[in-house]
């Protein structure tokens, strides 16, 4: 595998992300890559958040938009193409930037992962026939009870993560974040780290003005239409925060108000524990997302400089 020099830009569900790719992409040629578990889903990019199609046309995207909702994901999988993504991107003559917000995704591809054992077909067809008879919470509250670290990780209505986690504990005996602690082959990329922070209650205002937005966009109409191509709750596409909600709503179990407070309510609690995760991170240099120009001027030095990574002493 090349040695190629990538920017990451890390942060919680809202911060802005997108637009601060956007800015390196037109300072220093960049191709942006996708490192969130929900925007690789086709059907339903409005509910995801996924890139405009005005904001894709800046520079190339990838890995957004490609997955059936009916296909599952797990970070393993998701390395490996973005391996290949990132090599494409370095071909185009693009700095590869890699922007998103799923921890795990982001280890996996910068980090490695344990080789986990290849999960028994048979554990598998009996962990999904059981989720779809008992439902994500009570799958969810199997998964708190022998893998406590997983299930706090993992949100209730995540069907299609809590099924994985089970799935690696019953095939291999061993809880799926034992395995995931112990680390694998890390590529030989040079990588700047970059978070975008903000307070959480500060967020939580953008976020519900966000979610207003979608609405007025036609989210409801999007889940509509992707309900009529696959009816099936169950399915890993619509496990992502935001359809659960609205799905909800379509069929008649809660207002479109009480799905859009509920929609807030999760995407809050989710982007809490996005922060939790990414501050564990010491590589990580945190900017505020409105500091565009003092993060151009970040990665420009870090460029020219041939370092491996910006110093831990620019944190915040």
């Amino acid at each position: 595998m090349r040695r190629l020099s990538i920017v990451a830009i890390a942060g919680a569900t809202g911060t802005g992300k997108t637009g601060a790719a956007l800015r390196l992409a037109r300072a220093f040629g960049a191709g942006v890559v996708n490192f969130d578990s929900r925007q690789v889903y086709r059907s339903i990019p409005l509910v995801t958040a996924q890139p405009s199609l005005e904001e894709q046309e800046v520079c190339p995207h990838r890995l957004y938009g490609f997955l059936e909702l009916t296909e599952a994901m797990h970070a393993a999988r998701f390395a490996g193409l973005a391996h290949e993504a990132l090599a494409e991107t370095a071909d185009q003559g693009l700095l590869p930037v890699l922007v998103g917000g799923t921890g795990m995704y982001l280890k996996a591809i910068l980090q490695g992962l344990s080789p986990i054992p290849d999960i028994d077909p048979d554990v598998r067809e009996r962990v999904l026939a059981e989720c779809a008879q008992k439902g994500s919470d009570r799958m969810h509250a199997i998964l708190v009870s022998v893998d406590p670290e997983a299930g706090a990780r993992i949100h209730p209505n995540d069907s299609q993560r809590i099924c994985r986690a089970l799935e690696v504990y019953r095939s291999s005996g061993r809880p799926l974040s034992d395995w995931q602690r112990q680390k694998g082959e890390a590529p030989p990329y040079r990588v700047l780290k970059i978070g975008l922070h903000r307070d959480l209650d500060a967020l939580t205002v953008d976020l519900a003005r966000r979610i207003d937005s979608m609405l007025d966009q036609g989210a409801l109409h999007e889940i509509r239409a992707a309900w009529k191509e696959v009816p099936d709750r169950s399915v890993p596409g619509f496990s992502g925060i935001g359809c659960p909600e609205l799905l909800a709503h379509l069929h008649g179990d809660c207002t479109l108000k009480e799905a859009g407070a509920m929609w807030l309510k999760n995407t809050r609690a989710y982007a809490k524990r996005q922060i939790t995760w990414f501050k564990r991170d010491s590589e990580i240099i945190w900017r505020a997302p409105n500091d565009l120009n003092g993060l151009e001027e970040l990665v420009g030095n870090w460029l020219d400089s041939g370092e491996d990574r910006a110093g831990a002493g620019e944190n915040q």
